[in-house]
């Protein structure tokens, strides 16, 4: 190595390389400033639902049932601000042992049941066994598992109007493939902190739905049926149906792309 190759970098240099850094952390800042709140932090303005079920206290939406406060069929708050269509949405969330929640997206109102939803919707519940899969609440079921890449197609060409129930076993739609596992289901359990706050965070474009919890990819789903699939539609947040639970949810932030 020679003398010229010891030689400190020149001023310009560091003009330069100060550049690059500033430059990188705007564009991280302005990345951040896409997402905007739609839960203010201190009431439920904007969202509807069974407020005997759903409180906020010190910027954390409760959704609570108890003994005395039990529900006959699953129940929403849904965000009044609009009916994305592509969009990220990144929420924190805590759940009880013995809850069953979930973040509904894409969906329509059900005609008849207050505060019921109909569509898309990442789990949560308490035990961890369905958090972060893709389950279609009151329409195909189950569309990916943890730790599956899947496709979904419609079912049969002669398909008729009739009910979709005849498509699903097991809780499942039957018309759908497994393209690749991102890992084992079990490792991604381990991911997820009980008794505390996880982030959740959804990257929905297209036909793609893609599930994360605590920064890892859960589920991956590329829904290919041109007949059952939503490309817009509300967002809500559950409570299900069972024994006494409770699900918190904090810092709900949306950015439509």
């Amino acid at each position: 190595m020679n003398k010229k190759q010891l030689q400190p970098f020149t001023p310009i240099l560091y003009i330069v390389i100060s550049a690059f850094i500033m430059l990188s952390c705007n564009t991280n800042i302005s990345k951040h400033e896409d997402f905007k709140p739609i839960f203010d932090g201190k009431s439920l303005d904007n969202w509807e639902g069974n407020l005997n079920i759903w409180t906020v206290e010190n910027g954390i939406i409760y959704g609570i049932t108890t003994p005395k406060i039990q529900l006959k069929k699953n129940t929403f708050l849904i965000w009044k601000g609009g009916t994305p269509s592509d969009f990220e949405l990144k929420l924190e969330f805590k759940i009880s042992k013995n809850g069953n929640s979930g973040v509904n997206y894409r969906s329509e109102t059900v005609k008849g049941i207050p505060y019921a939803l109909r569509g898309y919707q990442a789990d949560i519940d308490g035990k961890h066994k369905y958090t972060g899969q893709n389950y279609e609440e009151r329409k195909r079921a189950t569309l990916g598992y943890r730790g599956e890449k899947a496709a979904i197609y419609s079912q049969d060409k002669n398909y008729n109007g009739g009910s979709l129930r005849a498509n699903i076993t097991k809780n499942c739609w039957t018309h759908r493939k497994v393209l690749q596992t991102l890992n084992d289901s079990d490792s991604l359990k381990a991911k997820i902190k009980n008794h505390d706050w996880n982030q959740l965070h959804l990257i929905i474009k297209g036909n793609r739905l893609k599930h994360y919890v605590n920064g890892v990819l859960f589920s991956d789903v590329i829904d290919k049926d041109s007949i059952n699939r939503a490309l817009s539609g509300k967002i809500g947040l559950q409570v299900h149906v069972g024994p006494p639970m409770k699900v918190q949810y904090r810092n709900i932030l949306l950015k439509e792309i």
